[in-house]
């Protein structure tokens, strides 16, 4: 039997029980560019790899959008469809702030998102998100939150995540050194970074134009690096980067 016959519409189910058009977009999520998030105490840090123009006059592509002043999202797969799903999220917010006039929980946008792209697995006229989403917030009550969300509607919590294309190199970089992390934005970002580095493939920097960062926290409203902004950064990275190789030869 041809895998074909069966990713015809997202409710047909194959003989071993697939539905192909959801395997379809988890894969567009993997070969999306990197982006990756990390939580501590008071903090969370998304990072996300600008993909390369394809035309040498376009600009980057935008891989992470603020839905509130305590929440924002990183993105990897199909842009379009990721900036429907924050549209949705910023419509949410706002209704959320004016019917209870109060920040939107972060868990609670979390499993609306999670809900509307599930629905669109059951429905034969449509086709499942091609987008996941890394969501950062912090909320007064309960603290730093990030979620990691699928196209089949799966959303789960994380003390620090990758998604995208090499997104392992980035996930062995957090399983190693985690624990040494500390709850310091600057620290935070600069791991950020490192890890993101992990994700660029041979012979390409960390470059102001082809990354940014998003930073939201205890006491601050979400802010966003890019361009010139994040220059600081880049420089603590590299700084960072010269002293581990010192740190090794002197072992050596």
């Amino acid at each position: 039997m041809f895998r074909n016959q069966y990713d015809t519409d997202i409710t047909t189910w194959s003989p071993q029980g697939r539905l192909h058009q959801v395997e379809y977009a988890m894969e567009a999520v993997k070969q999306g560019s990197a982006a990756v998030g990390i939580k501590s105490k008071d903090f969370v840090v998304l990072a996300t790899l600008k993909r390369a123009p394809h035309a040498e006059l376009s600009s980057y592509q935008k891989k992470l959008f603020k839905i509130d002043d305590h929440i924002g999202i990183a993105i990897a797969g199909l842009a379009a469809d990721g900036r429907v799903l924050s549209r949705y999220m910023r419509n949410e917010c706002m209704t959320h702030k004016y019917i209870y006039d109060t920040p939107m929980p972060v868990q609670r946008l979390t499993n609306k998102i999670a809900d509307k792209s599930q629905k669109n697995t059951q429905s034969s006229s449509k086709r499942p998100y091609g987008v996941g989403l890394l969501i950062a917030g912090y909320d007064e009550e309960t603290g730093a939150h990030l979620y990691q969300t699928c196209p089949s509607g799966n959303f789960y919590s994380y003390k620090a995540i990758a998604i995208g294309a090499r997104s392992q190199s980035a996930k062995t970089y957090f399983d190693k050194h985690y624990d040494s992390f500390k709850n310091d934005l600057q620290d935070l970002i600069v791991n950020a970074l490192k890890s993101l580095k992990g994700t660029t493939g041979d012979n390409v920097e960390l470059t102001t134009k082809n990354c940014s960062v998003l930073v939201v926290g205890k006491g601050m409203p979400l802010t966003l690096y890019e361009d010139d902004a994040i220059e600081n950064y880049l420089n603590l990275l590299d700084e960072s980067n010269k002293k581990e190789v010192h740190d090794e030869e002197m072992v050596v």
